[in-house]
């Protein structure tokens, strides 16, 4: 074996677990290790694991392969929705773009969604039959550069969640102010600290009692970062949380202003060095590669919600958490018993916002029941809100009395649809014209 003179770390999964074993003595003699740095000792982890650590530094071990994701807990017509990224380096992105498109014409897999790919990794979020989504998510596993990915996949109850398959080479993963390309996004001591759903919640639950008992005084050590768009958090997001001031990620510029300090910043005038930023976005993505800004910004003591949003309802249910959670497929919301089975909605329960945009209605601020944007009726303004019934039946499905009279109008959309292509009801408006004119 190979001489180690750096820090490492060796996991080795014992099979059946060290329990099962008589003699210890003749385990440890069958597993010889030669270090010439002295400093290596053993250290028992579990009762079925051991890690060899340097005590000076320790390097996180490799994640194991992850297993294959069955179909048993799918029905194989049953339509699903995958999302999952990872940070790597592609050394020639084009021909890996090539490379999964040949996989899915030559399998026939009905995939619609974006999977995006560039020299610092993939971003994908798609849709399909769940036999064609995890069989291609599958085989992407099956490359050691994949197959430690988390992936969240979760039902679409009407079909395929996105129009088409935009399978290509983008030169940027994430839309953000400045681009992403110049940052070191493939250092993962540059970006925030993963905390696992059970972490975030206890940490968040600590900060919350805290700013409970002390209203008066804001807690400026411990900040509780949403970093997505405020009409996301409009219909779902984690107490403590404020509301962004943005409606598009790529112009967040939380703690990048030294000159211009305003109200809604939540890092204005945070001690960089000793506050704690716990960050959280949908899936995971956008907070790592913030977290990568703020690092460079000075701020030390960065955290993520490992998985995002979506993990952690998997995981802890609505604990610290209100509403439901914004998607961008047609889908647009979700209800936390979607990844949950034993979570509830919690429309019921919008007061504890404490906030007078959540779950409020865009044209006459009443609470909404449904918490779920829809699309303005006219074409040209498309504005996405959040609207009560009374009003979509009053101005026919538009944001405000002007949009009403605007020469490209869409039907009034009711429960859980959303808008087709323009052409499609611009054909059906010529066809009843004509069955009208005979």
């Amino acid at each position: 074996m190979r001489c180690c003179s750096y820090s490492e770390v060796i996991s080795l999964s014992l099979t059946p677990p060290l329990s099962s074993y008589t003699n210890i003595q003749t385990l440890s003699f069958n597993l010889r290790f030669q270090f010439h740095n002295p400093l290596f000792k053993f250290n028992k982890t579990s009762s079925s694991s051991f890690s060899i650590s340097n005590h000076h530094r320790v390097v996180p071990a490799v994640a194991p392969a992850q297993p294959s994701i069955s179909t048993v807990d799918f029905d194989h017509g049953e339509y699903v929705v995958v999302n999952f990224y990872h940070f790597l380096f592609i050394k020639d992105p084009h021909a890996e773009v090539h490379k999964h498109l040949s996989f899915l014409h030559l399998q026939g897999l009905d995939i619609h969604g974006r999977i995006y790919l560039n020299e610092q990794g993939i971003n994908a979020q798609f849709s399909g039959p769940s036999k064609d989504a995890l069989e291609y998510l599958n085989w992407l596993r099956e490359d050691n550069r994949f197959s430690d990915i988390l992936v969240q996949i979760s039902p679409s109850e009407n079909g395929h969640a996105f129009p088409k398959l935009k399978l290509r080479y983008k030169p940027t993963l994430v839309q953000c102010q400045g681009g992403i390309s110049h940052l070191p996004l493939l250092d993962p001591s540059a970006r925030a600290i993963p905390l696992a759903p059970s972490e975030w919640k206890n940490k968040l639950e600590a900060i919350n009692k805290t700013d409970v008992i002390s209203e008066e005084h804001p807690n400026r050590n411990n900040i509780i970062l949403d970093v997505r768009n405020g009409y996301e958090w409009d219909v779902g997001h984690f107490h403590g949380a404020q509301r962004p001031n943005v409606d598009c990620f790529k112009n967040t510029s939380f703690g990048l202003s030294e000159e211009e300090i305003t109200a809604s910043d939540p890092l204005s005038n945070v001690d960089k060095e000793k506050a704690n930023i716990l960050m959280y976005c949908t899936g995971g993505i956008r907070c790592d590669v913030y977290s990568t800004i703020l690092r460079q910004q000075g701020f030390q003591n960065l955290y993520t919600l490992k998985g995002g949003i979506s993990h952690y309802l998997k995981n802890e249910g609505t604990a610290e958490w209100v509403g439901n959670l914004f998607v961008f497929d047609s889908r647009l919301a979700l209800p936390p018993s979607m990844f949950h089975p034993q979570a509830t909605t919690e429309a019921e329960m919008t007061q504890v916002s404490g906030d007078d945009k959540f779950a409020k209605c865009y044209i006459c601020c009443s609470e909404v029941t449904e918490l779920r944007h829809r699309n303005c009726a006219n074409l040209d303004c498309n504005l996405l809100f959040l609207c009560c019934r009374k009003c979509v039946k009053e101005l026919r499905g538009c944001c405000c009395l002007s949009c009403t009279t605007a020469p490209r109008l869409r039907p009034v959309l009711n429960g859980e649809r959303r808008y087709k292509k323009w052409h499609i009801y611009r054909d059906m408006d010529m066809l009843e014209k004509m069955k009208i004119s005979t």
